[in-house]
């Protein structure tokens, strides 16, 4: 059971979500032969205020 964490950004669209769910789902089928219906996507909204990195957040960025 493959499953997918996917952290951005918030500001995605629903749209932008399915399409790449929809993406790693097909590539997950095509390399490792897992079906579709075994594939979990777990899309993780994040503020930039939220997100750090080399000790600095995002949104100061």
């Amino acid at each position: 059971m493959p499953m997918i964490h996917i952290y951005l950004y918030e500001g995605r669209t629903d749209d932008q979500k399915r399409e790449l769910a929809q993406a790693f789902t097909d590539d997950i089928q095509r390399i490792v032969g897992s079906p579709p219906e075994a594939t979990h996507v777990l899309f993780h909204d994040m503020s930039k205020s939220d997100w750090a990195h080399a000790g600095k957040l995002a949104s100061d960025e």
